[in-house]
């Protein structure tokens, strides 16, 4: 191995040690409003103003201020002898809690869920099932229910899962043209983030979000706009009640948490509820067919592992799926991210 090489791997190495220390920077920063503050001051600020607006020690604030520096996150510049920080524009975009396109409940919900439970991976993977009991101390097996107990975590957990769709939701939406479905219902939709992009999207389409009654009652304090009108919710459980009326059923993120038992039965209680020339829409991060791919498919399958029953899976294994519960016109497209599936009865 040359010197180059070594250094290389090295490299390499040093930045997967470090990475969840990175993640953790970001999310303290993001947490102590760092990054909401100098969006709000209009101008860049010291790390002693910093420190004493958010109640935290001058030292401790310079380090963290000089970490989001090394990050690509603020900028640094001299003045009159000081230095003064301020958010770069991707901060502004991502980070900062007022921003349509902001990532701020997702790093909440990494840090104070996923970052502390990944020390249960271990585990999950010693046993091949969940581990939920040991990270919430509770019996049950199932993530959302966990969640949805205290009204805290439902509120961080959906908005988590909310911010997702003003950043990919376009993509997603226009892979296929949905126009011809004006009635559609967002199983599993929780807040109305990506009905609020379909509305937007295809202005004669209405949406039926439908979601557990817990999730239904949250969201009466996410007052909707004049224009979201369209968009109305439904309380039940996806598995016992039955499923209201529409052209087109959307199930995005949500197969990935299910067996395939469990997705077979709910696929099928799909095509039973499609009128003939209906469908399904499916969004999901899918693994290549060799398995090699892509990393977050990985990722977020062993978080499947680590939370509830289900995994990510390849195109033939979509396919399988949808064909036993009767689906036989399948069309797939890959987005940026996620891919989307459409299939019709």
């Amino acid at each position: 191995m040359s010197s180059l090489e070594e250094i290389e791997n090295i490299q390499t190495l040093f930045s997967y040690q470090h990475s969840f220390i990175t993640f953790k920077i970001i999310s303290t920063a993001s947490e102590l409003g760092v990054f909401d503050l100098l969006r709000e001051s209009g101008e860049p600020l010291s790390s002693t103003t910093l420190a004493e607006c958010l109640s935290t020690s001058p030292i401790g604030m310079q380090r963290l201020l000089e970490a989001c520096v090394g990050l690509k996150l603020l900028t640094l510049e001299s003045k009159d002898g000081k230095d003064l920080y301020q958010n770069t524009d991707f901060t502004n975009l991502y980070l900062v809690k007022s921003s349509p396109k902001t990532q701020y409940y997702s790093m909440k919900f990494y840090s104070e869920v996923v970052y502390p439970s990944m020390q249960n991976l271990p585990d999950a993977v010693r046993k091949g099932k969940n581990q939920i009991p040991s990270i919430f101390g509770s019996a049950s097996n199932k993530t959302f229910e966990v969640i949805y107990r205290s009204n805290e975590k439902l509120q961080t957990f959906s908005n988590f899962m909310n911010e997702l769709w003003p950043v990919v939701g376009r993509e997603v939406l226009s892979a296929f043209d949905l126009s011809q479905f004006p009635l559609i219902c967002d199983l599993g939709g929780n807040f109305g983030g990506l009905a609020k992009e379909l509305i937007s999207l295809y202005p004669k389409c209405i949406v039926t979000i439908f979601d557990l009654p817990e999730v239904v009652e949250a969201s009466k304090n996410h007052c909707l706009s004049s224009e979201e009108t369209r968009i109305t919710f439904h309380a039940g459980d996806f598995f016992k009640d039955p499923f209201p009326e529409a052209d087109l059923y959307i199930l995005a993120r949500i197969l990935h948490d299910w067996s395939d038992e469990r997705c077979s039965q709910l696929l099928h209680k799909v095509y039973q509820a499609c009128k003939p020339g209906g469908g399904v829409l499916i969004v999901e991060i899918l693994l290549d067919e060799d398995r090699r791919g892509p990393l977050a498919a990985h990722i977020y399958s062993l978080l499947m592992l680590l939370y509830t029953e289900g995994k990510e899976r390849s195109t033939t294994e979509f396919n399988v799926l949808l064909h036993k519960a009767g689906f036989q016109e399948v069309e797939l497209k890959k987005g940026n991210f996620f891919h989307i599936i459409l299939g019709r009865k």
